[in-house]
């Protein structure tokens, strides 16, 4: 029986890290691209390879999981095809002696994957934008990014639900002064205008209501009154950005300052309105349980793609390639659903990046107990 096991895990073993190797690099190619529109601009080599290594442990934080499932789909394709499946569990083995070292395998790189995502990636991710500021290469208007309040510009906290283009609906800005709150801006549309020989971005808004707050009142209690205007520049001044330390984004932080962030996440976000707090509360939250379900996805995808191997019954690649590529489609089609309703936060989109991770699970489960 060992040896039937060490014959199969040396098979699987193999599969995993050609696949790995393929995947990993067609991910990569978007960063190739970039790297060679960099390296167009005069940027030495040395940090383009930096760029490019650092964007590797975030790559592999979505062709692990991919590889897994291929490799068990593509050898138990093979196994079954071949009929050695069927000698196997001729001299006596069941389902479940045969597979348990791919099991344990499936175990070790979650494991693996938990730790890139929680620490690995996001420093990586961090450390890959802090370098591309410094050279001048990403232009802040990249940093508004869609459905979390973004703290990196001057004395202005920004929310945009959506952008399309220079177009973008459900704004909230927060303006502050010294780290206190001078007015909260909201706007139903706006636009965005740069004028990069000043270094400066404009966000045209219109339907605005404005609460400005009256600091002629008392210190504890300060007085607010609301104004409603049709029209309300922002203006956002790119040359203060060089050399000035950035505020992280969610998906920029180890594991346990968003654990931190999310426990306080008043004294993160000290100016911020109860609903704008729980609102940043759930993109955190969701960032938090997306990555342990991109890790769990290893052991999910170990389980479902057994047994989807073997009925498959085909010795081409190309079979399981494409069943695989299926699966993972539909599996982070649903963390791009929570991510779109972080907003909406009484929806618990937290939750929705565990649907795909526990119904591969029950159902890879179920064929494998039938087929034993």
């Amino acid at each position: 029986m060992r040896t039937l096991q060490r014959y199969i895990l040396a098979d699987y073993l193999v599969i995993f890290f050609m696949t790995l190797s393929v995947f990993t690099f067609v991910m990569c190619v978007g960063v190739i691209v970039k790297a060679i529109d960099i390296a167009a601009r005069g940027i030495s080599a040395e940090l383009i390879g930096r760029l490019f290594l650092l964007n590797i442990p975030y790559m592999m934080t979505f062709s692990i999981p991919i590889s897994v499932l291929t490799a068990c789909l593509l050898l138990f394709g093979r196994l079954s095809f071949d009929g050695e499946l069927t000698a196997m569990r001729a001299c006596g083995l069941s389902l479940w002696q045969i597979v348990a070292p791919l099991i344990v395998m499936s175990v070790i790189f979650t494991g693996v994957c938990m730790y890139i995502n929680a620490s690995v990636a996001p420093r990586c991710k961090a450390l890959s934008r802090e370098i591309l500021m410094e050279m001048g290469v990403e232009e802040p208007i990249n940093l508004l990014e869609v459905g979390r309040f973004v703290q990196d510009f001057p004395n202005m906290q920004i929310f945009i639900r959506s952008r399309d283009g220079d177009v973008v609906r459900d704004i909230v800005v927060y303006e502050t002064d010294d780290g206190k709150p001078v007015r909260n801006v909201r706007a139903d549309e706006g636009r965005i205008r740069v004028e990069k020989e000043e270094r400066i971005m404009y966000i045209d808004l219109y339907n605005v209501r404005i609460d400005q707050t009256d600091r002629s009142g008392s210190r504890e209690a300060p007085k607010s009154h609301y104004i409603n205007a049709q029209y309300y520049p922002v203006k956002i001044d790119f040359s203060s950005f060089a050399g000035k330390a950035r505020r992280k984004k969610p998906s920029d932080m180890a594991h346990r300052e968003l654990i931190e962030n999310i426990r306080d996440v008043k004294a993160a976000f000290p100016d911020f309105k109860p609903k704008d707090l729980l609102r940043q509360r759930m993109f955190m939250v969701v960032e938090m349980n997306k990555r342990f379900a991109v890790s769990m996805s290893c052991f999910a995808f170990t389980l479902i793609g057994i047994p989807l191997g073997m009925k498959s019954r085909r010795k081409e690649s190309s079979v399981g390639v494409g069943i695989a590529l299926a699966l993972v489609f539909a599996f982070y089609l649903f963390i791009i659903i929570a991510n779109s309703l972080v907003g909406s936060p009484e929806l618990r989109p937290d939750l929705i990046v565990w649907l795909p991770v526990v119904v591969c699970e029950l159902i890879g489960f179920y064929l494998i107990y039938r087929a034993a």
